[in-house]
């Protein structure tokens, strides 16, 4: 089963993250992927480009390039990459992230055993030394758990996940909904009859830290929020009783101080130490 890898990179990304994820999708894999295809999100700087010239040498046809000359943003700099991906199996991977070196293995030989769609998988995530794990990102197993969850709770790890092509193309691919693009997209999914599963165990480490809990927080993240919501209660997915349910749990969370916000997350990281 041949498949893709599908990257978006930016220029506020820095290129040490980008040679080392690089790294473990290509170098440090037990099966590598057959092409790897690299979205330029409007134009980068002089370092990143340099580090982008290294790998294409070094992979040559393996890595195909698709340069934007505008930044689009995450959503539909992936919907151009996925029109460009050749095969219909498609791993989604950040250019920060480091991926574990069995994870296109396990994932190859789910697509291969099982009636499945998407499959994704836990993420551990670390601070500042990739050899120190603060915390594991939990998803149910199964397609039925998956299903319940995603009534609260974005089911999937988007860093973690294989698809196929065409059903993300049936859903209607990534769609314009700030904050919340891959969670609206697997709702979709679900609800033109997509199979999931998710491997119960890390298979792709991820930086974390304060910062990507603050960018999760504050009165416009609300504001995102809530047309999420509304937009999956209008659609359907949602009843009366979770949409209401999902306001009066989600949205007060987003607005809290930061004060309090830097105390709920050092809580958080002491307890994933126990």
């Amino acid at each position: 089963m041949n498949f893709s890898v599908l990257i978006s990179i930016y220029h506020k990304e820095r290129p040490e993250y980008f040679h080392r994820a690089m790294q473990s999708i290509w170098d440090e894999q037990m099966h590598k992927p057959d092409e790897i295809v690299l979205v330029l999100d409007g134009p980068l700087n002089e370092i990143l480009d340099h580090a982008i010239d290294m790998w294409k040498t070094k992979l040559n046809e393996v890595l195909t390039i698709v340069p934007l000359e505008k930044n689009v943003g995450l959503g539909e700099a992936l919907n151009i990459g996925l029109a460009h991906c050749r095969y219909d199996v498609v791993a989604r991977m950040d250019t920060d992230d480091i991926a574990m070196p069995h994870r296109f293995a396990l994932q190859r030989q789910m697509f291969e055993s099982e009636e499945i769609d998407i499959c994704g998988s836990w993420i551990s995530e670390f601070d500042t030394d990739e050899a120190v794990t603060v915390s594991i990102r939990k998803v149910p197993a199964h397609h039925n758990e998956i299903a319940r969850f995603a009534k609260y709770r974005n089911p999937l790890n988007h860093p973690s996940v294989m698809y196929r092509k065409s059903v993300v193309e049936l859903a209607g691919n990534y769609r314009d909904m700030a904050g919340f693009e891959d969670y609206y997209l697997w709702v979709r999914i679900l609800m033109h009859g997509g199979r999931f599963v998710n491997i119960q165990e890390p298979l792709v480490h991820m930086r974390a830290g304060y910062g990507q809990l603050e960018r999760r927080s504050g009165r416009e993240y609300a504001r995102h929020e809530y047309a999420f919501l509304r937009t999956l209660r209008t659609s359907g997915f949602l009843s009366g009783y979770e949409w209401v349910r999902n306001v009066m749990l989600r949205i007060p969370a987003r607005v809290v101080p930061n004060r309090l916000l830097k105390t709920i997350y050092k809580r958080l990281r002491d307890m994933s130490k126990h």
